[in-house]
């Protein structure tokens, strides 16, 4: 079995991602091949990656981790929608990606669905990292910025081009040290990476057992 991890580099004038500080750590599970790939924050560019990586690799699994600051839990993705924006939610301000594109409401592929669903067993991802002591839950929203189209562009691929891929997105909290300085950082939850990688190797083991 050949599994792809993906996580991200930092963005938003961030010096640090834990999503590609867990990619770094996890390890392959037994009788699986582990694929670890850090990818741009950048629609364009992740589009072409991703694809070169299912074209050379050929993965069963691709499992993407990437950052939501603000959440207390890991978040297990249900489902990714056909947009790139990087709008907020009430008009306002526009975040670019790290080559400073600003997609509003583009769609990511002309000819994909609406949207897909996460085609990995997202409760069993939950209940396997919740074994472990770490806070874990089901998110109904990926949002629209990169993660979001990272996560669409895996299962469009997947329907399109590699039926026998399965795939699905994890989004992780911030570091401590990421809100440490911060003035609003009693108001913002936290987790240590070394819970983050515990339990992301839970989901990768639980995966390769299935």
């Amino acid at each position: 079995m050949k599994i792809l991890v993906t996580g991200f580099e930092p963005f938003n004038g961030g010096w640090i991602n834990p999503s590609e500080q867990i990619v770094h750590r996890l390890k392959a599970p037994e009788g699986a091949i582990l694929i670890k790939e850090i990818l741009p924050v950048e629609f364009g560019k992740t589009t072409i990656r991703l694809q070169e990586l299912f074209r050379e690799h050929q993965p069963d699994i691709v499992l993407s981790v990437g950052q939501a600051g603000g959440r207390a839990e890991i978040g297990v993705e249900r489902v990714a929608i056909n947009i790139d924006n990087v709008k907020s939610s009430n008009g306002g301000k526009l975040l670019p990606d790290n080559a400073g594109d600003v997609p509003v409401d583009e769609p990511i592929e002309a000819d994909g669905a609406a949207a897909y669903f996460s085609t990995l067993p997202i409760w069993q991802m939950v209940e396997a990292m919740q074994k472990k002591g770490i806070p874990a839950a089901i998110s109904n929203s990926a949002g629209t910025y990169v993660c979001n189209h990272v996560m669409y562009e895996n299962l469009y691929q997947a329907a399109v081009n590699y039926p026998g891929m399965k795939a699905g997105f994890i989004h992780v909290p911030f570091l401590p040290e990421q809100i440490a300085n911060r003035e609003d950082k009693e108001r913002l939850a936290a987790m240590p990476l070394e819970d983050m990688v515990t339990a992301l190797q839970a989901v990768l083991d639980m995966l390769a057992d299935r």
